[in-house]
């Protein structure tokens, strides 16, 4: 895992996009790029950043696809709070990535059972594909990645999951009240999101410090899902300073940025 951490939020930006795009050169294959999509504040520079990269003839996502990390259950595509909304808005609007390659996970059905078919298919789709190259991540304040909320197994797919109080609490500010908020959603499972070729999260804010050091440094558990990253390849944790404040080894991480140029290959 590479921790970066940026003095700034545009430096955060800046170095989260670098990492995507360098991900989809290491492990894209032809000219398809497949992302994995957050919503979310954490991920809104890196959106920007990637926009100016195509405004600047450096990437183009005009025949990518998109798979978004989760869904609500019982709320249309077509509501503004969903996430397929919140992506078209966000990303696609801004990357240039078409609408129609845009996937998000299905939070209708007329059965438990239908919505539960439509998740195992959607891993099904992500595979058809040929893989996510580049995940993009945020992290919740209580350690969740996607709707994965504490509790989820390590090795889970895409399912039906609960979500926690503190998470419907946090988005009852995009609803009309916290009556209004899903108390349900469809999630890729750590399991999935682990098959990813690389993953790049973002987190900024003193708020997200304490999972950010659970996630990063503290031991694998279920009760911190964001710990998985530890068993990736290819991580990239992208934080600025406030979100960075409960790292013990940060000095260790900073000598590990400066990367591979000062390595000494010879001693005498």
């Amino acid at each position: 895992m590479r921790v970066l951490i940026g003095n700034s939020a545009s430096q955060v930006a800046k170095i989260a996009a670098e990492n995507v795009l360098a991900g989809l050169t290491a492990h894209g294959s032809g000219n398809t790029p497949v992302l994995g999509l957050a919503t979310g504040s954490s991920p809104l520079g890196l959106y920007r950043e990637l926009a100016q990269a195509v405004r600047e003839g450096k990437a183009d996502f005009s025949a990518a696809r998109g798979f978004a990390l989760d869904e609500y259950i019982g709320i249309r595509a077509t509501h503004p709070q969903s996430y397929r909304q919140t992506l078209i808005s966000e990303v696609c609007n801004v990357i240039g990535l078409p609408e129609h390659f845009l996937f998000t996970p299905q939070g209708l059905g007329e059965t438990i059972e239908e919505i539960e078919a439509a998740a195992a298919n959607y891993d099904q789709a992500i595979a058809a594909a040929g893989g996510i190259q580049v995940q993009i991540l945020g992290i919740g304040a209580n350690g969740h990645l996607g709707f994965n909320e504490p509790g989820s197994a390590l090795r889970s797919r895409t399912r039906i999951k609960r979500l926690a109080a503190k998470t419907r609490q946090d988005n009852a500010r995009f609803f009309e009240g916290l009556e209004r908020v899903p108390t349900h959603c469809v999630t890729q499972g750590l399991g999935t999101i682990l098959e990813a070729g690389r993953l790049v999260l973002v987190a900024t804010g003193a708020g997200k410090a304490e999972a950010i050091a659970a996630a990063v440094e503290g031991p694998l558990s279920a009760s911190c899902p964001g710990s998985v990253l530890q068993l990736h390849p290819d991580a990239v944790v992208v934080l600025d300073e406030a979100a960075a404040t409960g790292l013990k080894l940060r000095d260790y991480y900073d000598d590990a940025a400066a990367g591979l140029s000062n390595m000494q290959l010879h001693l005498d």
